[in-house]
């Protein structure tokens, strides 16, 4: 099959084409470039919503919901689920498809498991593409689930039009979390698991916190779910969906061209990283390794060096 025919059948909506070519994309294939050159121009119309949070709070339950609520609504959906990667041996149990598998058969659901392969934020390195080839099959609805993350872990507002923050009650994070950056990119928080005892304290506590502040003084709504019940992600949606229209154009475009311009950045950074250590064999880099063990050099200088090789070549 040719590049060219990929696309094609990738812009139909061809669920084997859309899996054939994430993995060609995630594993760095030399076909990936051309394959996200072809479908960059069917991109931009999807809704993008990134679920994140600490480990625990129920994230894959509640994505499970969410399918369930948009399928009912006749959406066209794409999820995309991260799932750690083991530091020892790269491979990952990818648990979140397996709670998602009763939606894998409708024609309508594309699931894709993604390992992050050691990179941080929350988001596996070619999360972003992944979502470029869902939304050129047409697909109007995407999902995204983080691995859980930390306070600082905010990869996710990169990709995402609505960021859904979720938090447990009695977990201790209810306060944590609202330490560093989830705090702000939020535009809705989730209590979930809000049947347990120690629900009603959390939901005060962090009511009292949106209180002090939010993004340009319009505090994130808070949405209790009980997610293995389905018990309140219609009201989720509902919130999602007044995100949504919240915004005007301009505001909306504005976001667009952020994600756009942290992409394009992205993009240059890992070329001129592979450009480089792409002139350094391995065995030379174990040189260099060993020349800052011997305090020969310091690792600034030998960085300069390394560097200007490109500026050399160019």
């Amino acid at each position: 099959m040719t590049i060219n025919s990929l696309v094609r059948d990738i812009i139909k909506g061809d669920p084997v084409a859309v899996a054939r070519a994430i993995s060609l994309v995630e594993n760095n294939s030399i076909e990936a470039q051309d394959i996200m050159r072809g479908v960059f121009p069917q991109t931009g119309q999807a809704v993008i919503v990134g679920v994140t949070g600490a480990p625990g709070t129920g994230k894959s339950t509640l994505v499970n919901q969410m399918i369930t609520q948009l399928r009912a609504d006749k959406k066209n959906l794409g999820v995309v689920a991260v799932d750690p990667s083991s530091p020892f041996t790269g491979g990952a149990i990818l648990g979140d498809r397996i709670r998602m598998m009763q939606h894998s058969i409708s024609p309508d659901v594309f699931i894709r498991s993604m390992a992050t392969r050691g990179h941080l934020g929350g988001l596996a390195k070619t999360s972003g593409e992944a979502l470029l080839i869902l939304e050129a099959a047409g697909k109007d609805y995407l999902l995204i689930e983080t691995v859980g993350v930390g306070q600082d872990e905010v990869e996710v507002v990169k990709l995402a039009d609505v960021i859904v923050v979720v938090l447990v009650p009695g977990a201790g994070d209810e306060i944590q979390i609202f330490k560093a950056g989830i705090m702000e990119i939020a535009d809705i928080f989730v209590l979930n698991k809000a049947d347990s005892p120690d629900a009603e304290r959390a939901k005060r506590q962090i009511n009292a916190l949106l209180e002090l502040g939010g993004k340009e003084g319009k505090a994130p709504k808070l949405v209790e779910t009980v997610a293995t019940l389905g018990k309140g992600v219609d009201q989720l949606l509902s919130e999602v969906e007044g995100v949504l229209r919240s915004n005007d154009e301009e505001t909306w475009i504005e976001r667009k061209k952020q994600r756009l311009s942290w992409m394009l950045k992205e993009i240059i950074s890992t070329k001129i990283y592979d450009e480089i250590l792409g002139n350094v064999k391995d065995i030379q880099f174990n040189d260099y390794v060993n020349m800052l063990y011997r305090k020969e050099t310091d690792p600034y200088s030998l960085a300069d060096q390394i560097i200007s090789r490109l500026s050399v070549k160019s």
